[in-house]
Order: structure tokens, then sequence, then C-alpha cells
């Protein structure tokens, strides 16, 4: 249990990873603002939802900025377009570099530098294990890259300042983005461990990082990967 009652504002809360996590953190004790476009999926006395469009960058920004103070930033939303070279859509690139990069720019320049005059805060960026690089997942790699970029970089920036910032980097993990016919072409491979990653495992790390006991834990990412990552 938190010592206090904490904030903590979780994107794409609707579904998915962004539910686990703002799920697992209301068990937890946390006070979760969830920015979503889709309608909420939660009813809870802590949890406030909130619509809001993050591809807008007025929107994005005007959301934030009436946030008020918030102790940590979990960014989850995002999307996943497939297609190899010969078939790329630049339109594809534009949604999810404004989804996964532009809109969490936007959002830890209004936030982190409030959280660094308090001297604590938490950013927590769900990443992707095909940031490494994934035939016919240029486009998704590259915006899933730039996140850990940037975390490394906001890590060296505030660590003086007691925030840490920090990318988890999952294997494919059970979420309806699975089903979404824009990636039927590239199904998912299992890890070695024979199953796809649960949202839980993945809300449970990111409220440890969350943590006090995390304080040390900054500019990583950390995979959970079932498996796939040790050499064979």
């Amino acid at each position: 249990m938190q010592s206090e009652r904490q904030r903590v504002l979780v994107t794409g809360t609707s579904s998915g990873i962004g539910l686990a996590i703002a799920q697992y953190l209301l068990a937890a004790n946390w006070k979760v603002i969830g920015f979503d476009i889709a309608p909420a999926a939660i009813t809870h006395p802590d949890f406030e939802a909130v619509r809001v469009d993050l591809t807008d960058a007025q929107i994005t920004e005007g959301a934030a900025g009436l946030l008020g103070q918030v102790d940590a930033l979990v960014h989850c939303a995002g999307v996943l377009r497939v297609a190899e070279l010969g078939a790329l859509e630049v339109a594809d690139l534009d949604l999810m570099w404004r989804l996964h990069v532009a809109s969490l720019t936007r959002l830890a320049n209004v936030l982190a530098p409030r959280m660094a005059r308090r001297g604590r805060g938490r950013i927590v960026l769900i990443g992707s294990r095909v940031a490494q690089g994934l035939a016919g997942r240029s486009q998704y790699a590259a915006t899933k890259a730039a996140l850990i970029a940037l975390a490394r970089s906001w890590a060296a920036e505030m660590i003086a300042d007691g925030v840490t910032v920090n990318v988890i980097s999952p294997a494919a993990t059970e979420t309806a983005m699975l089903a979404d016919p824009a990636r039927q072409a590239a199904p998912p491979k299992l890890p070695p461990l024979g199953r796809l990653i649960r949202p839980e495992e993945i809300a449970s790390l990111a409220a440890y990082l969350l943590s006090p006991a995390a304080d040390a834990i900054t500019g990583q990412d950390i995979q959970i990967c079932g498996g796939a990552s040790l050499p064979r």
C-alpha cells in the first residue's frame, strides 16, 4: 500500500495493458486518471476517466495542463500497423508516431517539470521487444525505439530531481491489439514460455517501478519476454 494517496495518469485505460495497470494501481490505493479516446472500462471511486484524443496536440496539451500535480505518468496507449517495404503507408507511421511518441512528449513536457519541482516522480513507458527490429514491423519498431531514447535522455536529465523514467518492453501480450484486422497477416509468435504475456504481469512490474523501492532504477528498458531474448 502507498503511504499516501498518490495520483497517476495512465493512458490507454479502456483495454489491454493500460486497463490492467489502472486496475492494479487502484487496488494498491493509487488515485488513477485515465486518458483514452474510448469510453471508460472502469467504475471505481478513485478512477477519473477523461476522454482525450491523444493524437490531437491541442487537446492533449490542454488536458495535461488541467491535471494539476500528479506523482506518476504511465504511457500505455498504442496502436499497431504492419507492412513490408513496398507497402508502407506514411499515414500509418504518422498515426503511430503521434500516439506513441508525440503525445508522450506533450504529456511529459507538462507533467515532468512539476514532478521535478517536488523532488520526486515516476514515468513508465510501455514499449515493445519489436523496438529491436522485426520484419514487417519497421514503422511500429521505430516509434517504440523512440520511447527508449526518450526515456534514457529524460532519465539523465531528471535523476538529480528524484524523477525516474523507465520502459517496459513486453513480448506478444494477450490484448485486443492481437485481434486487430490490420495485423492478421502477421500473427504473433509465442515466446519459449509457450504462451502470450499477460497484461497483469506487466502491471505488477509497472507498479514496482512506481514504488519507493525502485528509486535507483532509471533509464532502463526492462523486457518481459517469456524467454524470447535468451540465446539458443
